[in-house]
């Protein structure tokens, strides 16, 4: 059975999540703080942390930020805070996903359902196990690494899904609304609108630009064009 670790100090709330994921076969570990969450995290085998960010005894962000210096664990932030720099920063330290409050329930379940299958598919060794090569760009595509010149670059985990979906459809026009259901889930609706377009404002800085062009173009009124050719091996 999958686990969730579940980091919200509303009470009341955490017990009405924590019902509804378990009725959908999920065992849910609640904590009401962060140092809580902090020893459940280390003491069970944790599938997916689903946190808020403001609470009496820390912060969310730093709690992640911790996690991810040792674990690839999923992270999903369950929010008030609604500002595009705080959805920004959310992915920034290795958020997989990002909803604010007030949220819908079905709409939660939806994001925890697709991530649990990527995570199922992944233990089931049937995700692509090849990597993607694009000039002196490499992506190892089970790893979630990317190279650049033979250095891994720094990105967010948004920023590495995202490069991933351009990689693999080289030369194709791809709109926003195309970005937003492969990366984000679902339909975009409940993302903020900015989202694509900071995002990918965000990692073209990251791979810099190549000295006769990007690597990814905007097409007005269209969408995001990967310019060069990509190899698998």
């Amino acid at each position: 059975m999958l686990r969730i670790l579940l980091l919200e100090d509303d009470k009341s709330l955490n017990r009405g999540i924590s019902l509804k994921l378990q009725k959908e076969g999920y065992e849910v570990l609640s904590a009401f703080g962060v140092t809580e969450a902090e020893e459940v995290f280390r003491t069970n085998q944790i599938d997916l942390i689903i946190s808020d960010i403001t609470m009496n005894d820390g912060n969310g962000l730093d709690f992640a930020k911790e996690v991810r210096k040792k674990s690839d664990v999923h992270i999903l932030f369950l929010t008030a805070l609604d500002q595009e720099v705080d959805i920004v920063n959310g992915y920034d330290v290795g958020a997989d996903d990002y909803i604010t409050k007030p949220f819908s329930l079905m709409v939660l379940i939806s994001k925890v359902n697709a991530i649990m299958r990527r995570i199922e598919s992944r233990q089931n060794g049937s995700e692509e196990t090849g990597e993607l090569y694009a000039e002196d760009i490499c992506m190892q595509s089970v790893q979630m690494k990317v190279y650049k010149g033979g250095e891994e670059l720094n990105l967010s985990k948004k920023e590495i899904q995202l490069l991933h979906y351009f990689l693999e459809h080289p030369g194709q026009i791809i709109s926003k609304e195309q970005i937003l259901e492969a990366v984000w889930g679902l339909d975009g609706q409940f993302v903020d609108d900015n989202i694509v377009p900071v995002t990918i404002s965000r990692l073209k800085k990251r791979l810099s630009s190549k000295e006769e062009g990007e690597y990814i173009k905007n097409v007005r009124g269209l969408g995001y064009l990967w310019t060069t050719k990509v190899s698998k091996k």
